[in-house]
């Protein structure tokens, strides 16, 4: 017997509900969750930086990534695992009073944490799992290739890369919950998901994998070579892939512009419209 989906306002109540159980999860239970949730992001970050490697055309490029990725999302929503983008939308049970703004906020610094945890463990596995030698290091150099784009950012680029990120993120986990079965939520999570790696949003816990990855994959002198034969890298910009542009010029502005778009684009609207009463 079919189910109607569940509306805005049931879908607030439910955010507000997981917000709570959330806040009152065990912290050795609530860490693991995280790092399951870095590590499943990271696997969608590795296959579709594996599936698009070796596509010419740009765009194309993206659209194959973006039809692999969203698997890191499902992944968590089936399996389990708290994800920092998603979690943003815990601010509705802070306004709600629920739980205290400081009890969020360290339970987000928790979840960033433990998705970087899980982040780098995949990192580890996959670069010395050998994958990156694929296409003599093609995909070694375009894992090179990725992460010097990131560590280059503008500051204001990244800001709003990920405020444009996190509001497709936060809609696919909203949708993901208003549907009533596997077949629709899988749906509900694939194309939002598929839209923010197509437009190229930078995604904080996505870059934790990325990031690293080309900063590995740079001390290998194979890969380092590829990088410059095929996208024409010189050893300055190699040098630009480092850990103060990892932290600094990406995932500080980005994991604002998730802050943001989670929280205020998406969140504080669908609070605001369903739970406050008509003046």
């Amino acid at each position: 017997m079919y189910e109607p989906m569940n509306g805005p306002a049931k879908l607030t109540d439910i955010f507000i509900a997981a917000g709570e159980n959330k806040a009152k999860t065990a912290y050795f239970k609530f860490f693991i969750l995280t790092i399951m949730a870095g590590a499943f992001i990271a696997f969608g970050g590795a296959c579709s930086s594996l599936a698009a490697h070796a596509v010419e055309n740009p765009g194309l490029a993206k659209l194959v990534s973006g039809c692999i990725f969203p698997c890191g999302l499902m992944l968590i929503v089936f399996i389990g695992g708290e994800l920092f983008t998603g979690d943003c939308l815990m601010i509705m049970g802070c306004i709600e009073k629920k739980y205290s703004a400081l009890t969020m906020t360290t339970r987000l610094a928790i979840v960033l944490a433990g998705n970087f945890v899980g982040a780098i463990i995949v990192v580890l596995l996959v670069y010395y799992s050998g994958q990156y030698n694929m296409g003599a290091g093609a995909l070694g150099a375009y894992t090179i290739k990725v992460a010097y784009g990131k560590c280059t950012l503008k500051f204001g680029a990244a800001v709003c890369s990920g405020i444009l990120c996190n509001v497709l993120v936060c809609a696919a986990v909203l949708m993901g919950a208003a549907a009533k079965d596997a077949g629709g939520k899988v749906l509900a999570i694939f194309f939002p998901i598929m839209t923010f790696v197509v437009g190229g949003f930078e995604h904080c816990v996505a870059n934790m994998y990325y990031i690293p990855a080309g900063l590995i994959a740079a001390t290998n002198e194979t890969y380092a070579a590829k990088a410059m034969e095929l996208y024409g890298l010189t050893a300055e910009q190699l040098a630009q892939i480092n850990v103060y542009n990892f932290c600094v010029t990406n995932l500080i502005p980005v994991v604002i512009g998730n802050v943001l778009g989670g929280m205020v684009f998406i969140a504080l609207p669908l609070y605001l419209t369903t739970k406050t009463k008509n003046q």
